[in-house]
């Protein structure tokens, strides 16, 4: 019951955001819209921009799916460039809403776990430390975020499949040889 209510909330959000800008939207018209109490919100959200938030990773959890390997995280991004293009109504009023800390905040967390996996498949069977392996997370996660957070700046306009295809062309092979260089110094 508590996932269908969060799903409920969601598909609420989404709708009063095609009629009105976040600020605009009060608890009251999600639970409204929702045919739930307000405590019953309160139960599962802080406050309607922890519910975006959790819409913004679930809805990208959802794009990625099983795309999460070193042979498909280049579809991953695909997916994820796709999702927020379907969601676009309510990706460009949150954008222009909130502040771009938070969706910067949201964007890093879901890039960070699909590049950190990423990262671990390829370390399999290495010594490679931890934070060795985090820097190089974050790193091309700061250019994943940077990237998309510039297309929608730029209103979704550009084909995303091209972003994506010079992600591939600019990463192929970088990942691996971020962890070689890292585990080549750790030697000497």
């Amino acid at each position: 019951m508590a996932g269908s209510t969060k799903y409920a909330l969601e598909d609420a959000l989404k709708k009063l955001l095609l009629q009105k800008p976040i600020d605009k939207i009060t608890i009251n018209d999600l639970t409204e819209e929702c045919g739930i109490s307000r405590m019953t919100f309160y139960y599962h959200f802080k406050d309607i921009y922890d519910l975006v938030e959790w819409v913004c990773i679930e809805d990208g959890k959802r794009a990625l799916q099983d795309k999460k390997t070193y042979d498909t995280w280049q579809e991953g991004m695909g997916q994820i460039f796709e999702a927020v293009l379907e969601n676009r109504p309510f990706i460009m009023n949150v954008y222009h809403s909130i502040s771009k800390d938070k969706i910067e905040s949201y964007l890093y967390k879901l890039t960070y776990q699909l590049i950190a996996d990423v990262v671990g498949e390829k370390c399999a069977g290495m010594e490679l430390a931890e934070e060795d392996k985090r820097f190089i997370a974050e790193f091309y996660k700061y250019g994943f975020v940077g990237t998309m957070l510039d297309w929608i700046e730029r209103g979704m306009k550009d084909d995303y499949r091209v972003i994506v295809k010079r992600l591939g062309i600019t990463l192929y092979g970088n990942i691996a040889n971020s962890i070689h260089n890292f585990e080549q110094i750790r030697e000497h």
